[in-house]
């Protein structure tokens, strides 16, 4: 998903996986006692897309949690969902820490699933939507064709690589009839919501791509658009995936991660310290203030 909001920025995608190739030929570690069945290695690498606040917020979540444990956690930033994917295939990266592989990622799962394994789901009823301010007079995904010039003929999307725009040009365009009318505009996350920003500063209508949880539909005066085709598909849980045989290698680990369950107001409190109370370099410590208040979710997860 998400995945969404940034913080970071991210080099190409090129680069990312030049990183990567880079990781999996100089990943070790010298402290001997570890449970991998790879002979004492206690290095585990998160894959994250930083403008997907969800990935983001449970990478920093994980990283500090681990690295308590005795492990060495590094957070690889990728620009696209693709080369993330290609990544957990490849065993360049070990645990993508929230995926959407019930529908957003379903291609990249059709495509690499016989590589990745599926650790755990660590929040139920995720969500894409379209959206639109408050005061847009506007309440369905189907009156849009009715409202072309009012929005310019845009709809203000995110990465061309995310699963949301792959959802909106082949499921949602075409069954509104919105082809004729509008041009999606893919960038980024951020400049998705820069335009939001922009627009419901000056009352401005606007339309744009967004998905649940995520900080953004509580920072910004916005409405979910009704979708009465379900064009933009059913609900579905953020997993943990991770590359084959990491729950043989890092059996604990695994097992935390299927224990990790967030309810609503739990991940809220997380990604909004980390996005917005903290901000971009202090997420370490947003994880820090979360914690204090969820000791039980810590407790839980080592059952």
């Amino acid at each position: 998903m998400i995945r969404t909001w940034t913080k970071r920025r991210v080099g190409t995608t090129a680069a990312a996986l030049l990183g990567l190739t880079m990781l999996a030929a100089g990943c070790g570690s010298d402290d001997g006692a570890s449970e991998s069945a790879s002979g004492g290695d206690k290095s585990i690498t998160l894959g994250i897309i930083p403008s997907w606040t969800d990935g983001l917020s449970t990478a920093y979540l994980w990283k500090d949690v681990l690295e308590k444990d005795g492990y060495t956690v590094d957070i690889k930033e990728l620009s696209d969902a693709a080369p993330l994917y290609a990544g957990l295939a490849k065993g360049d990266i070990d645990v993508y820490p929230s995926a959407w592989p019930e529908v957003t990622h379903k291609t990249y799962m059709d495509q690499y699933q016989d590589d990745i394994e599926d650790v755990g789901t660590y929040y139920d009823g995720a969500k894409l939507t379209f959206a639109v301010p408050e005061y847009t007079d506007i309440d369905s995904i189907a009156d849009l064709p009715d409202k072309a010039d009012d929005l310019d003929g845009k709809i203000i999307g995110i990465e061309p690589g995310a699963g949301l725009t792959e959802t909106t040009k082949k499921s949602v365009m075409p069954t509104y009839g919105l082809d004729d009318d509008f041009t999606l505009v893919e960038s980024s996350t951020t400049a998705m919501l820069a335009q939001l920003k922009k627009a419901t500063e000056a009352k401005q209508d606007i339309v744009v791509t967004l998905w649940k949880p995520f900080w953004a539909n509580n920072a910004f005066p916005v409405k979910d658009l009704e979708d009465p085709e379900g064009a933009l598909g059913e609900a579905e849980g953020l997993h943990e995936l991770a590359r084959d045989g990491f729950s043989e290698d890092f059996p604990e680990v695994a097992d935390m991660m299927a224990n990790l369950k967030l309810d609503d107001a739990q991940y809220g409190s997380l990604e909004d310290l980390v996005v917005n109370k903290y901000g971009p370099g202090k997420e370490e410590q947003a994880v820090d203030a979360w914690e204090k208040d969820h000791q039980d979710v810590l407790d839980s997860l080592k059952g």
